[in-house]
């Protein structure tokens, strides 16, 4: 018997090796949302910001989460980066989308849409008072010629991007002890400052409009051991000139 082991026929050529070919890239599948991808703007980190102070006025955040989130804001660079930092909070306004393609030549032009008519202004006292709490004025309301903020140890909002100006000169005046005051205006009337802070700051963002009819907001006043902040928003604008009234 031959115990030999058997030989391997020599003529049989080696296995082809594989090629590391390169992995396709994934498709995206269809209607996936790229809206996150995109860039955001100074109105849309303004827009988050609102919310943010919202939800801490009403309690919903600590201070350390509200100082946390609107850094983060004013950081962002695209609405994926804006949008997780709402989603947990009643008035988020949810993902954000935006039609990425664009209509054919023959579409037809989209019917023009009626602009809602705005509601009347709200008369308010031309003081704001704050003592161990907070005070806030938004939205539209009317602001006269002078207008009073006290904040002892509490704090007061005063915001007049949507006001309606019935004076072209509008006088803040702070008193700030162990409290804060923040101030902002639309991005085209004229803010000036003249305000002193004593173990405290008051700090007003000065800007000069370029139409001479514009309104001007000035603030003065003063913060014991507390604090004033006035600077314009970005993205906001003042529509009811007061020029416009005195003309109609």
């Amino acid at each position: 018997m031959d115990n030999s082991p058997a030989q391997q026929p020599q003529d049989q050529p080696p296995a082809p090796m594989k090629k590391n070919e390169p992995t396709p890239a994934p498709v995206p599948a269809p209607g996936t949302d790229l809206a996150g991808e995109l860039r955001a703007a100074d109105a849309d980190r303004e827009r988050v910001a609102d919310l943010l102070r919202d939800a801490y006025a009403e309690g919903r955040l600590t201070v350390d989460e509200h100082a946390e989130r609107i850094e983060a804001a004013y950081n962002a660079r695209t609405f994926g980066e804006l949008e997780p930092l709402t989603r947990d909070l009643p008035s988020h306004p949810g993902p954000i989308r935006h039609n990425l393609t664009k209509p054919p030549l023959d579409a037809p032009a989209p019917a023009p849409q009626q602009q809602p008519s705005l509601p009347p202004a709200r008369a308010e006292s031309p003081t704001m008072l704050a003592v161990f709490g907070g005070a806030a004025r938004k939205g539209r309301w009317r602001v006269g010629s002078h207008l009073k903020a006290v904040a002892v140890f509490g704090g007061v909002e005063i915001d007049l991007t949507d006001a309606v100006f019935e004076s072209p000169e509008v006088v803040i005046e702070v008193i700030a002890v162990f409290g804060g005051v923040e101030i902002r205006v639309p991005e085209n009337v004229t803010l000036q400052g003249s305000g002193a802070g004593i173990f405290g700051g008051f700090d007003v963002r000065e800007q000069t409009s370029p139409d001479p009819y514009a309104p001007v907001v000035r603030i003065k006043g003063a913060a014991v051991f507390g604090g004033c902040e006035a600077k314009p928003k970005r993205g906001k604008k003042l529509k009811e000139w007061v020029r416009r009234q005195l003309e109609g």
